[in-house]
Protein backbone atom coordinates (compact mmCIF):
# COMPACT_ATOMS: atom_id res chain seq x y z
CA UNK A 1 0.00 0.00 0.00
CA UNK A 2 1.31 3.43 -0.94
CA UNK A 3 2.27 5.71 1.92
CA UNK A 4 -0.36 8.33 2.62
CA UNK A 5 0.84 11.91 2.03
CA UNK A 6 1.20 14.18 5.04
CA UNK A 7 -1.97 16.25 4.97
CA UNK A 8 -1.19 18.64 7.83
CA UNK A 9 -1.60 22.28 6.93
CA UNK A 10 2.12 23.05 7.03
CA UNK A 11 2.99 19.94 5.01
CA UNK A 12 0.44 20.71 2.32
CA UNK A 13 1.67 24.29 2.12
CA UNK A 14 5.27 23.13 1.80
CA UNK A 15 4.43 20.57 -0.88
CA UNK A 16 2.52 23.12 -2.94
CA UNK A 17 5.27 25.75 -2.60
CA UNK A 18 7.89 23.17 -3.56
CA UNK A 19 5.96 22.23 -6.69
CA UNK A 20 5.70 25.87 -7.72
CA UNK A 21 9.38 26.46 -6.95
CA UNK A 22 10.35 23.51 -9.16
CA UNK A 23 8.90 25.32 -12.18
CA UNK A 24 11.72 27.86 -11.97
CA UNK A 25 14.42 25.19 -12.09
CA UNK A 26 12.84 23.13 -14.87
CA UNK A 27 14.93 22.91 -18.06
CA UNK A 28 13.96 25.20 -20.92
CA UNK A 29 15.64 26.41 -24.09
CA UNK A 30 14.04 29.84 -23.67
CA UNK A 31 15.43 32.79 -21.67
CA UNK A 32 14.12 32.99 -18.10
CA UNK A 33 10.57 34.34 -18.07
CA UNK A 34 11.43 36.88 -15.38
CA UNK A 35 14.15 38.45 -17.51
CA UNK A 36 11.87 38.57 -20.57
CA UNK A 37 9.10 40.31 -18.62
CA UNK A 38 11.38 42.77 -16.83
CA UNK A 39 13.14 43.79 -20.04
CA UNK A 40 9.94 44.20 -22.04
CA UNK A 41 8.08 46.16 -19.36
CA UNK A 42 11.07 48.39 -18.59
CA UNK A 43 11.49 49.12 -22.30
CA UNK A 44 7.81 50.00 -22.58
CA UNK A 45 8.12 52.39 -19.64
CA UNK A 46 11.18 54.04 -21.20
CA UNK A 47 9.23 54.88 -24.37
CA UNK A 48 6.17 56.06 -22.38
CA UNK A 49 4.08 53.19 -23.67
CA UNK A 50 1.10 51.57 -22.00
CA UNK A 51 0.93 47.98 -20.76
CA UNK A 52 -2.17 45.92 -21.53
CA UNK A 53 -2.89 42.51 -20.02
CA UNK A 54 -5.21 39.71 -21.05
CA UNK A 55 -5.83 36.12 -20.06
CA UNK A 56 -8.78 33.81 -19.53
CA UNK A 57 -9.98 32.25 -16.29
CA UNK A 58 -7.48 32.06 -13.45
CA UNK A 59 -4.66 33.09 -15.79
CA UNK A 60 -6.56 36.32 -16.34
CA UNK A 61 -6.87 36.86 -12.59
CA UNK A 62 -3.10 36.53 -12.17
CA UNK A 63 -2.56 39.08 -14.94
CA UNK A 64 -5.00 41.49 -13.30
CA UNK A 65 -2.94 41.21 -10.12
CA UNK A 66 0.18 42.05 -12.15
CA UNK A 67 -1.59 45.00 -13.75
CA UNK A 68 -2.44 46.38 -10.31
CA UNK A 69 1.18 46.22 -9.17
CA UNK A 70 2.45 47.78 -12.41
CA UNK A 71 0.09 50.69 -11.75
CA UNK A 72 1.52 50.97 -8.24
CA UNK A 73 4.97 51.21 -9.86
CA UNK A 74 3.76 54.20 -11.86
CA UNK A 75 3.11 52.57 -15.23
CA UNK A 76 0.05 53.18 -17.39
CA UNK A 77 -1.57 49.74 -17.37
CA UNK A 78 -4.94 48.40 -18.49
CA UNK A 79 -6.91 45.16 -18.30
CA UNK A 80 -8.48 44.44 -21.66
CA UNK A 81 -12.30 44.58 -21.67
CA UNK A 82 -12.40 47.13 -18.84
CA UNK A 83 -14.71 49.95 -19.89
CA UNK A 84 -11.86 52.50 -19.74
CA UNK A 85 -9.39 50.50 -21.88
CA UNK A 86 -7.79 52.86 -24.45
CA UNK A 87 -6.66 51.86 -27.95
CA UNK A 88 -3.36 50.03 -28.28
CA UNK A 89 -0.61 51.32 -30.58
CA UNK A 90 3.09 51.09 -31.44
CA UNK A 91 4.66 52.27 -28.16
CA UNK A 92 2.60 49.79 -26.17
CA UNK A 93 2.99 46.25 -24.86
CA UNK A 94 0.38 43.51 -24.60
CA UNK A 95 1.09 40.80 -22.03
CA UNK A 96 -1.15 37.82 -22.73
CA UNK A 97 -1.25 34.31 -21.34
CA UNK A 98 -2.19 31.04 -22.99
CA UNK A 99 -0.88 28.34 -20.69
CA UNK A 100 -2.03 25.38 -22.81
CA UNK A 101 -0.75 27.13 -25.95
CA UNK A 102 -3.78 28.93 -27.29
CA UNK A 103 -7.28 30.19 -26.68
CA UNK A 104 -9.49 31.70 -29.37
CA UNK A 105 -9.83 35.03 -27.57
CA UNK A 106 -6.12 35.24 -26.76
CA UNK A 107 -5.26 34.44 -30.38
CA UNK A 108 -7.60 37.16 -31.62
CA UNK A 109 -6.47 39.85 -29.18
CA UNK A 110 -2.79 39.15 -29.81
CA UNK A 111 -3.50 39.48 -33.53
CA UNK A 112 -5.23 42.83 -33.08
CA UNK A 113 -2.39 44.16 -30.91
CA UNK A 114 0.21 43.04 -33.45
CA UNK A 115 -1.69 44.58 -36.37
CA UNK A 116 -1.73 47.91 -34.51
CA UNK A 117 2.01 47.92 -34.04
CA UNK A 118 2.22 46.93 -30.38
CA UNK A 119 4.67 44.42 -29.01
CA UNK A 120 3.09 41.17 -27.84
CA UNK A 121 4.57 39.21 -24.95
CA UNK A 122 3.03 35.76 -24.64
CA UNK A 123 3.22 33.70 -21.47
CA UNK A 124 2.76 30.00 -22.16
CA UNK A 125 3.77 26.48 -21.19
CA UNK A 126 3.72 25.43 -24.86
CA UNK A 127 6.16 27.80 -26.63
CA UNK A 128 6.69 25.60 -29.68
CA UNK A 129 3.22 24.36 -30.56
CA UNK A 130 0.62 26.82 -29.28
CA UNK A 131 -1.62 28.76 -31.65
CA UNK A 132 -1.08 32.06 -29.80
CA UNK A 133 2.67 32.07 -30.48
CA UNK A 134 2.19 33.16 -34.09
CA UNK A 135 1.36 36.73 -33.06
CA UNK A 136 3.96 37.02 -30.30
CA UNK A 137 6.92 39.38 -30.51
CA UNK A 138 8.52 37.50 -27.62
CA UNK A 139 7.63 34.42 -25.59
CA UNK A 140 8.03 33.92 -21.84
CA UNK A 141 8.10 30.19 -21.18
CA UNK A 142 6.61 28.93 -17.91
CA UNK A 143 7.42 25.18 -17.94
CA UNK A 144 4.50 24.06 -15.79
CA UNK A 145 1.57 21.67 -16.11
CA UNK A 146 -1.59 23.12 -17.63
CA UNK A 147 -4.90 21.65 -18.72
CA UNK A 148 -3.14 20.63 -21.94
CA UNK A 149 -1.24 17.90 -20.11
CA UNK A 150 -2.82 17.42 -16.68
CA UNK A 151 -4.32 14.11 -17.82
CA UNK A 152 -0.86 12.56 -18.34
CA UNK A 153 -0.85 11.26 -14.77
CA UNK A 154 -3.87 9.11 -15.53
CA UNK A 155 -2.08 7.49 -18.44
CA UNK A 156 0.87 6.46 -16.25
CA UNK A 157 -1.27 4.85 -13.58
CA UNK A 158 -1.36 7.66 -11.04
CA UNK A 159 -5.10 8.26 -11.20
CA UNK A 160 -5.59 6.91 -7.68
CA UNK A 161 -3.81 9.90 -6.09
CA UNK A 162 -5.27 13.37 -6.24
CA UNK A 163 -2.92 16.07 -7.48
CA UNK A 164 -2.28 18.92 -5.07
CA UNK A 165 -2.28 21.32 -8.02
CA UNK A 166 -4.75 19.97 -10.60
CA UNK A 167 -5.50 21.22 -14.10
CA UNK A 168 -3.71 24.55 -14.58
CA UNK A 169 -3.09 25.35 -10.91
CA UNK A 170 0.68 24.81 -11.10
CA UNK A 171 0.99 27.19 -14.06
CA UNK A 172 -1.25 29.77 -12.41
CA UNK A 173 0.60 29.56 -9.10
CA UNK A 174 3.88 29.98 -10.94
CA UNK A 175 2.46 33.06 -12.65
CA UNK A 176 1.78 34.68 -9.29
CA UNK A 177 5.31 33.99 -8.00
CA UNK A 178 6.85 35.08 -11.31
CA UNK A 179 4.97 38.37 -11.24
CA UNK A 180 6.09 39.11 -7.67
CA UNK A 181 9.71 38.65 -8.77
CA UNK A 182 9.12 40.86 -11.81
CA UNK A 183 7.58 43.64 -9.71
CA UNK A 184 10.49 43.48 -7.26
CA UNK A 185 13.05 43.79 -10.05
CA UNK A 186 11.13 46.56 -11.81
CA UNK A 187 10.95 48.54 -8.58
CA UNK A 188 14.74 48.61 -8.56
CA UNK A 189 15.06 49.48 -12.25
CA UNK A 190 12.40 52.20 -12.18
CA UNK A 191 13.67 53.65 -8.91
CA UNK A 192 10.37 53.25 -7.10
CA UNK A 193 10.60 53.42 -3.31
CA UNK A 194 8.16 51.50 -1.09
CA UNK A 195 6.61 54.83 -0.05
CA UNK A 196 6.06 55.85 -3.67
CA UNK A 197 4.45 52.50 -4.47
CA UNK A 198 2.23 52.65 -1.39
CA UNK A 199 1.13 56.21 -2.24
CA UNK A 200 -0.50 54.94 -5.45
CA UNK A 201 -2.66 52.39 -3.65
CA UNK A 202 -6.35 53.23 -3.77
CA UNK A 203 -8.04 54.77 -0.76
CA UNK A 204 -11.50 53.82 -2.03
CA UNK A 205 -11.81 50.70 0.09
Amino acid sequence: MAEEPNTSISALASQICNQISSVFTAPTSKPPAMIVLVEEIAATASRNGKVFVYGVGREGLMLKALSMRLFHLGLATHCIFDMTTPPISSPDLLIASAGPGGFSTVDAICGVAKSNGARVLLLTAQPESGSSVKSASVVAHIPAQTMADDHDHDRVGESESRSLLPMGSLYEGAMFVLFEMVVFKLGEILGQSPDAVRARHTNLE
